[in-house]
């Protein structure tokens, strides 16, 4: 016999086994939800007392039993930490102590001084000569907005002034002459 056949001859060997099982469970009177019917009684519609149910009864007297209120808590069940010491006030005393000490430093800076203006946000892509004036140059300049060009002095993007245009760099400022910067052609 080669192997394909055994194969075969075994499958249809289970199968029959299973037939077998099936057909002498429902002769020893097996209802279709599985529960054995006692030998020698009817079949499932036959009229019987309804089984004892192994589910206990609901005391609904205890369900009407006065609770306690919950609790407030500050316990937090997303978080896994120890819970955090309690704070202590400080006395009037410290308070005034550090107010008088942040009044002696904030006397001793001096004026405040301004922050310096953000950085200028254009990429100098590179230059070219001008076709007006030979020997000058037209830097080109571009952003995430467009591609913005201009000789020496002009005003790009309405806020911007070229100072300077070298080889490798271009160097701007704002408007009013405050934020002189150099971007590089290789990037800020």
């Amino acid at each position: 016999m080669d192997g394909k056949r055994g194969r075969e001859l075994a499958l249809a060997g289970g199968a029959l086994l299973l037939v077998a099982i099936a057909a002498w469970s429902l002769q020893r009177g097996a209802d279709p939800a599985g529960a054995l019917v006692p030998s020698g009684t009817a079949g499932p519609n036959a009229r019987q007392a309804p089984p004892k149910s192994p589910i206990p009864e609901v005391d609904l007297k205890a369900l009407e039993v006065n609770r306690p209120e919950p609790e407030d808590s500050t316990r937090n069940p997303f978080r896994f930490k120890p819970k955090p010491a309690p704070r202590t006030m400080p006395s009037a005393e410290v308070i005034k102590q550090q107010q008088q000490a942040a009044a002696a430093a904030q006397a001793n800076a001096g004026p405040a001084v301004p922050p310096p203006p953000p950085r200028i946000p254009l990429k100098y892509i590179g230059d070219m000569s001008d076709p007006k004036n030979p020997g000058k140059r037209i830097a080109i300049l571009s952003d995430a907005r467009g591609t913005y060009h201009g000789r020496e002095g002009q005003v790009i993007e309405g806020r911007y002034r070229i100072v300077r245009i070298g080889v490798e760099s271009v160097e701007l400022a704002y408007l009013d002459g405050h934020g002189h910067q150099t971007i590089r052609q290789t990037g800020q």
